[in-house]
């Protein structure tokens, strides 16, 4: 392999981007040329609000070629478009061979979500007084443990179990993603969890993490979802929770409890007023600007 590094303005990644892409390379990536500088800038946008950027100011791309020569082809051909006059090439250089399965494996650790349950990826060791684990690899449902929201959501499920001893019931995750909260329920001793997701392919994700988890739990779409349940968990975001207040409520039993997370801080007294003709809803747990809410 073979490396292509640009610098670009924000106003010529795209396209030069698309055009190092046709011109041969098999993968771009992007990053800020600014970083780990004073010039450094977050690019994320809020959940629901428009990117605010689609680049950095300053951005790096760096253009993976299977041989030398396409790459130095490629670079020839760039630097004839008029397109790339504000941009200019850092070089071309050999990258060497590496396990790439490996390396990636070992940007993931055991997360902890209490001192006696971790969510373990399937290549690590249980940490040293792991008393409750989930096995699950990061992939392409959301839900492996590492945003606060999953963590909130599952730190509830086991303090109310292990360390309230109360008990879940039975159990609805309402957008199970990759499943992560219905096997926490299911192995905190739900007697029976039922997990639906819009996104059929969540449910397969769901499906092979439960059978990893040897978790026997019902998930599918959300027509799979009927009746009432003593727990009904939904880890979504705000907009659609709001939407769904009055089928979530519908799912909760007499004395049942609900459990939402998605929610910015700022977020959660609007969801307070939505759900209000249903049930009273109150923040449980804050994590990096996160809510969790719960009846």
């Amino acid at each position: 392999m073979f490396e292509l590094c640009l610098l670009c303005p924000e106003t010529a990644v795209d396209i030069v981007s698309d055009a190092v892409m046709e011109l041969g390379a098999v993968s771009v990536s992007v990053e800020d040329a600014d970083a780990g500088t004073a010039a450094e800038r977050a690019l994320f946008g809020e959940p629901n609000m428009p990117m605010p950027h689609t680049a950095w100011a300053h951005s790096r791309l760096n253009a993976l070629f299977l041989d030398g020569l396409s790459a130095n082809q490629a670079l020839s051909t760039l630097t004839l478009q008029d397109f790339f006059s504000s941009s200019h090439a850092l070089g071309v250089c050999a990258v060497p061979e590496q396990d790439w399965v490996r390396l990636t494996q070992s940007q993931f650790a055991p997360v902890r979500v209490t001192d006696s349950f971790f969510i373990v990826p399937t290549w690590c060791e249980p940490p040293l007084g792991a008393q409750q684990i989930i096995r699950l690899d990061p992939g392409l449902a959301f839900g492996t443990g590492t945003h606060p929201t999953t963590l909130m959501c599952l730190r509830w499920i086991a303090n109310r179990t292990a360390n309230e001893g109360l008990p879940l019931g039975a159990t609805l995750d309402y957008g199970c993603g990759s499943g992560i909260l219905a096997i926490a329920a299911h192995k905190f001793g739900a007697p029976s969890v039922c997990g639906v997701d819009i996104d059929p392919a969540a449910v397969t994700a769901a499906q092979d993490n439960a059978r990893a988890n040897n978790a026997d739990i019902q998930l599918g779409l959300p027509t799979l979802a009927t009746g009432k349940y003593d727990t009904v968990l939904a880890n979504i975001l705000a907009s659609p929770l709001k939407v769904l207040a009055p089928l979530l409520c519908g799912h909760i039993a007499h004395n049942g409890h609900l459990v939402l997370a998605g929610i910015l801080e700022r977020q959660a007294q609007e969801l307070k007023d939505a759900y209000a003709p249903y049930v009273t809803l109150k923040v449980a747990d804050i994590m990096d600007g996160w809510v969790l809410m719960t009846t």
